[in-house]
């Protein structure tokens, strides 16, 4: 086992099932804590079951994202809780609804999307970044996206384009600091998300979906991982 992420804390927003509860759950067999995120608590049950047999530390928070109350809550129970966040997955999102033609999507829509899918991440790297910069160490890994051509759900694609477009930006602000801020592509994957049309079940995202966190010390940031390309035949 690499011991790279041992004892570190890590936070996984939208693990409560799907991408997310795969990546808390490849963490913990790294030795990871694992922070639990969902809109309600309870819905993490079945991921905290399931990390119970290792040897980490485990707790949930609940938040909506969006409602910054509730988002500023959730930072302060994570500090409150571990004195510091070593590790943050933005993986939490919301799918747009479906229309033919992009005039048919709602400013409420559009909104909405960002909101949820763009804002919420940019406030959590904000919140959490500056600490992980005086303590020379820390991983963000913002989940976005491969969907292209695909113009009834261009709200979510164009949400995920700008989170992306973000984290390099971010990723140059911190290049000197061992902060590696990168991206995520995880596949089209068989979730609530992604659909069951999916081409992948969501297990494939590991192990790709851990690169990013698994890179040395100052090592190459601002990349984009494609969990995919991991995958073994």
């Amino acid at each position: 086992m690499d011991k790279t992420l041992h004892g570190k804390w890590a936070l996984v927003t939208g693990s409560s099932r799907g991408i997310g509860q795969q990546i808390a759950m490849g963490l913990a067999q790294h030795g990871c804590n694992i922070i639990l995120h969902a809109r309600e608590i309870q819905h993490c049950s079945q991921t905290l079951q399931r990390l119970a047999r290792f040897d980490i530390c485990s707790f949930v928070v609940g938040a909506v994202l969006g409602n910054q109350e509730q988002e500023k809550a959730m930072v302060d129970a994570v500090i409150e809780r571990t004195g510091q966040l070593d590790i943050l997955y933005n993986n939490a999102a919301i799918m747009s609804p479906w229309h033919e033609r992009l005039c048919q999507f709602s400013m409420h829509e559009w909104r909405q999307l960002f909101e949820i899918n763009f804002f919420a991440p940019v406030r959590l790297c904000d919140a959490f970044y500056p600490g992980m910069q005086e303590r020379q160490w820390g991983r963000i890994v913002n989940l976005v996206t491969g969907m292209q051509n695909t113009p009834q759900l261009v709200p979510y694609s164009a949400a995920k384009a700008a989170l992306e477009k973000y984290t390099y930006e971010l990723a140059v602000e911190l290049k000197h600091s061992n902060v590696l801020v990168n991206a995520l592509d995880p596949g089209w994957l068989k979730t609530d998300l992604g659909g069951p049309d999916a081409d992948l079940a969501v297990e494939t995202v590991l192990p790709g979906a851990l690169e990013p966190v698994l890179q040395g010390d100052f090592a190459k940031t601002g990349q984009l991982f494609k969990a995919q390309d991991y995958r073994s035949a």
